[in-house]
């Protein structure tokens, strides 16, 4: 979804992956899918890199779940959001990754991963308004 290119998002997933196999500095203590989304993280802030793009865009319209004014209103809201706070919604919501998973990608308490998430979706529900 960060990238909004297929074929460069199999090819960082790849990469991932190859790191991940390739590591030899990884212990298994039970954490191997956020030690994952730290190395995805940073493949694609190294992508956005190379490419000296500014932000990372991210597309919230791709469910069937909803209509498309619906996709609409939502894909606008969101990218109303700076950054990191786009990256703990769709982490949160899209990918379904565990509070305590997600404090551990990012490097901060669990409280402070709901609070930061509550404070997204209070500006989605200011953004959207009441009816949404």
């Amino acid at each position: 979804m960060k990238l909004k290119h297929q074929q460069t998002a199999e090819d960082i997933t790849q990469e991932t992956f190859l790191c991940f196999l390739e590591n030899c500095t990884y212990k298994e203590i039970g954490r191997r899918l956020p030690f994952l989304y730290t190395i995805a993280r940073n493949k694609c802030i190294d992508q956005y890199r190379a490419k000296k793009t500014e932000g990372l865009s991210d597309n919230v319209a791709d469910s069937k779940d909803r209509s498309p004014e619906v996709s609409i209103d939502l894909e606008r809201a969101v990218v109303k959001l700076n950054s990191e706070e786009r990256e703990l919604i769709f982490l949160r919501y899209v990918n379904e990754v565990p509070v305590n998973d997600i404090s551990k990608i990012l490097n901060i308490s669990r409280f402070s991963v709901r609070r930061r998430i509550q404070n997204c979706l209070k500006k989605l529900k200011d953004t959207l308004g009441e009816d949404f």
